[in-house]
Parts: structure tokens; sequence; C-alpha cells
């Protein structure tokens, strides 16, 4: 099959789930997006090329957009794949692909270096939870050590800096916009 039929087929898919999550009938949906039944069947079975004209009213109809329709097959949309950054000893997995309010982000991070000496600041605050191993965090002055199961939160216009204390940690993160520019750049 085609790339075009591949995406034909799923739009058909996703036009005839939709409608039998709302428990409508061809007739019922046929109503609502003005298309006859026979045309909203023979859409639905492959027996007709869905032209774009169609597509808008009966993804109205359905309650959704013409974008999600549409939307990409590929597991691009669902897999989470990681970013290596060897050089700052850095395996990051971005967890919200697109920003929340506030426009923060949620990143899952391994470190395996420890932190580094040079402490760095920048508007807004950081906040983690240490899924596994130790996190030194050297912020100002001190050193913190954040072992599994523990979080810290703190403002960033503080120098700070963190990293694997005696082997590599998982964190969890939740990054405002100035912290993603700083730690996932």
């Amino acid at each position: 099959m085609t790339q075009d039929g591949d995406l034909d087929a799923i739009v058909r898919q996703r036009i005839r789930g939709l409608r039998a999550a709302r428990g409508w009938s061809l007739d019922e949906l046929a109503s609502r997006c003005y298309l006859s039944p026979s045309t909203l069947s023979r859409i639905e079975t492959g027996h007709r090329r869905i032209a774009l004209d169609q597509l808008t009213p009966i993804a109205r109809a359905l309650g959704t957009t013409l974008d999600q329709l549409v939307e990409s097959v590929d597991d691009d949309d669902v897999v989470i794949r990681p970013h290596r950054d060897e050089a700052r000893g850095r395996t990051t997995w971005l967890l919200s692909r697109e920003a929340g309010p506030g426009g923060v982000t949620v990143a899952k991070m391994r470190v395996t270096r420890p932190a580094p000496a040079e402490l760095r600041v920048h508007p807004g605050r950081d906040w983690f939870t240490v899924l596994s191993g130790t996190v030194m965090l050297r912020l100002g002055e001190r050193t913190i050590l954040v072992g599994t199961g523990e979080a810290a939160e703190f403002s960033t216009m503080v120098p700070h800096s963190f990293g694997a204390h005696d082997g590599p940690a998982e964190l969890l993160c939740i990054l405002d916009p100035e912290g993603q520019r700083t730690h996932l750049a």
C-alpha cells in the first residue's frame, strides 16, 4: 500500500471509530455533516476517495479537527527517544512535547558526571526529584546531596550546578523556559 493509501485507511478507520464511539449510525453522521449515507458509507469502506471538502464537515460533526483526523501515524508522536549529550554527561527524555502552563517543560535526565565546578545563574526556578542514585546540588556556597525519593526546588538566581554523586543518577525535572535553555540546550 502506498503512503497515501496508508493515510487514507487510517483516516477512514478514525472516522468509523469516532462515529461508533458516539453510537451514531451512518444516517446520523451523514445528517450532521450534510453528506448522503451512501457517500459516507463508501468513504468509510474505501470505495470512494476522501475529498478535502468532505473531510472538514465530517471532522466538525465528529467534534474533532482536520489535523487530528490526518495526523501522523509514525511512532515519533508516541515514543520519546533519549537525547544523549556525552560532553555534559547527560541523557535527556523530553516528556512534555509542548510547554505546559507557565511555559514549563517536564524532562527525565540521567546524569553520569559530577556537578561542574562552574556555577551558573538564570532567571526562574528549577524543581527535580531523584528517581535513582544521588544528585549533588551545588547551590551557592552549599553542597547538598539529594537522594532517591527526595526532591529539590530552588531559585536559579542562586549560582548552581548539579551532577551525579557516586555513580549515575536519574531525575525528573520541571523546568521553566530559562531552565530549558540552560539545562536542555
